[in-house]
């Protein structure tokens, strides 16, 4: 069985909440860490998953998948396999699985840039439940490289105003509000 390890708890701890509302997501997220043995694990009701916006900073544009259970556009990631205990791990892979892109990189570091519990209504043989979103930003210098896992599951590089307006998840917004700031502080290579 694997553990949460420092991994998970470090990363939470080291993160600043930017409002009541993720401060309290932060709070349930380090007692599931901290309390059960595999906080990965879909058994939970609440279960850590790991997502990432994916920038291309030069043009200034987010990398948007099509979610066909969620009927909107959403940022990459998902649920660790067994035996991943690294967040950020777990998030390069989902992001390369759904993608195709091979140089994706932590931008502009390895931090996390939100936490947030989303609900997930019941569906494809799961009763609803939440997910514990650790969310990174990764940088890609191919953006033309990118090709969707699957084909109900289209890919579209967008502006972050064309990504708030196709998004119907107000948590994604958020999210992308952040990174486009991110983004706009970055010092230019």
């Amino acid at each position: 069985m694997r553990t949460a390890g420092p991994t998970i708890v470090d990363a939470l701890s080291r993160y600043r909440a930017r409002d009541p509302a993720e401060a309290a997501d932060l709070d349930r997220v380090l007692r599931l860490a901290r309390s059960v043995g595999d906080p990965w694990l879909r058994s939970h009701p609440l279960h850590v998953t790991a997502s990432a916006l994916i920038v291309h900073p030069e043009s200034g544009r987010v990398l948007m998948r099509r979610h066909a259970r969620m009927g909107t556009w959403l940022h990459v990631g998902g649920h660790g396999d067994p035996g991943e205990t690294d967040p950020l791990g777990v998030v390069r892979r989902e992001a390369y699985e759904e993608t195709g892109l091979d140089d994706l990189v932590p931008h502009p570091d390895a931090s996390l840039v939100q936490v947030v519990i989303v609900p997930v209504p019941a569906g494809g043989g799961e009763p609803a439940h939440e997910h514990a979103d650790l969310r990174f930003v990764l940088a890609t210098g191919t953006p033309d490289a990118a090709r969707p896992e699957k084909p109900d599951a289209p890919l579209r590089w967008m502006s972050f105003p064309e990504a708030r307006e196709a998004t119907a998840e107000d948590n994604v917004r958020e999210a992308l509000w952040r990174v486009e700031r991110l983004l706009a502080a970055a010092p230019a290579d």
